[in-house]
């Protein structure tokens, strides 16, 4: 197994964030590129970076959650490259703002459509693929929420569990077959991303206003905890990628959490409530 130098590799959620760094990073590190987004204009903006650093790339607009057209996407890369080696599964949506109380079933049918069975579909589509390549690797995205569980993010918490869960049983079954895939799973912590904002416009489209708890809540989000640059993310990742690692954790509040969760199982949820009410008190 090698690193990413030659190999095509695919990116999902590629139009902004994590995935817009990824797709640069693995261009600088040499490999071909399909990415893929629903944002249409910020799926343009990627392809031109990518380009203008001298990679092969093709994008492709594409909703992870409709497993049909995911299917069809699988095909259409492996048919224009010959090979596919890599699937990142990175697209996502922030899910969250409500208590399990209050919030429609709407939010948790969207939230796992494309946080989990995005992943999944994007997962069992381009699979064969990876294995017939011969050194094929999967990077599923989970989050700090992979382990962490935090009040008003039941639907997005669900989704991030489900993600951990699914890739570290494909990491056994790669195993158990003998298949020449490799299985990462990355827990990113607080990333300087538009996903906090992204949860108010969200919920603006569904006709829910925010409250003003909310709003100050991803304020808090966007100047105190989401903190580190999308690029450094997309280095860490794809170094512990090229290193062979199941599990990545990308900043040092997630390894804190990773601790914290571990340590102390039945005290944490506690603690992250008090964390929380102190952090929206400031």
């Amino acid at each position: 197994m090698s690193g990413v130098r030659g190999k095509v590799a695919v990116v999902t959620g590629a139009g902004s964030g994590i995935g817009r760094q990824l797709a640069l990073e693995l261009a600088r590190r040499g490999a071909r590129l399909a990415v893929s987004d629903v944002d249409e204009n910020g799926l343009a903006e990627t392809v031109a970076e990518v380009k203008a650093l001298g990679a092969e790339v093709q994008g492709a607009t594409l909703d992870v959650s409709d497993r049909e057209a995911v299917r069809e996407y699988a095909t259409t890369v492996a048919g224009q490259f010959g090979v596919v080696h890599q699937i990142y599964n990175n697209a996502g949506i922030a899910g969250g703002g409500q208590t399990v109380l209050d919030a429609d079933w709407e939010l948790y049918d969207r939230t796992l459509a494309v946080n989990l069975f995005g992943v999944i579909n994007g997962t069992k589509a381009f699979l064969p693929h990876l294995i017939d390549s011969g050194d094929g690797q999967v990077v599923n995205i989970s989050s700090l929420n992979g382990f962490l569980a935090q009040p008003t993010l039941s639907a997005y918490c669900a989704s991030k569990f489900g993600v951990r869960g699914f890739t570290e049983a494909l990491r056994t079954e790669m195993i158990a077959g003998r298949h020449p895939v490799r299985v990462t799973v990355v827990h990113p912590g607080g990333v300087k991303t538009g996903i906090a904002s992204a949860a108010l416009k969200e919920a603006e489209a569904r006709g829910i206003e925010p409250t003003a708890e909310q709003r100050e809540r991803v304020r808090v989000y966007n100047e105190k905890l989401l903190k580190m640059p999308a690029d450094q993310a997309a280095r860490i990742i794809l170094d512990g990628v090229e290193a062979g690692k199941p599990r990545v954790l990308v900043g040092n509040d997630a390894k804190l959490v990773d601790r914290l969760v571990r340590l102390l199982p039945r005290r944490y949820p506690k603690l992250i409530v008090d964390f929380e009410r102190r952090r929206l008190a400031r």
